[in-house]
């Protein structure tokens, strides 16, 4: 059985109630606006790393970002 797993997110939420544009999050953990974007849209799914550094900015833990 092949199971594809999609990882959804709530960045653009838990951004928007922090009252950060996604250039300022973008500087914070090292990315470009377009990247932020990307990832809000589900274009993009961040690596590892990169989700760490989101949850760091926004002080919250993984699951409250991302979910499947």
């Amino acid at each position: 059985m092949n199971v594809k797993l999609v990882l959804h997110n709530n960045l653009k939420k838990v951004r928007a109630d922090q009252k950060l544009s996604q250039a300022k999050l973008a500087e914070k953990v090292g990315v470009s606006r377009q990247t932020i974007s990307n990832i809000e849209t589900g274009e993009f799914v961040p690596t590892a790393r990169l989700a760490l550094l989101l949850c760091l900015a926004l002080d919250k833990k993984f699951e409250d970002l991302f979910y499947f």
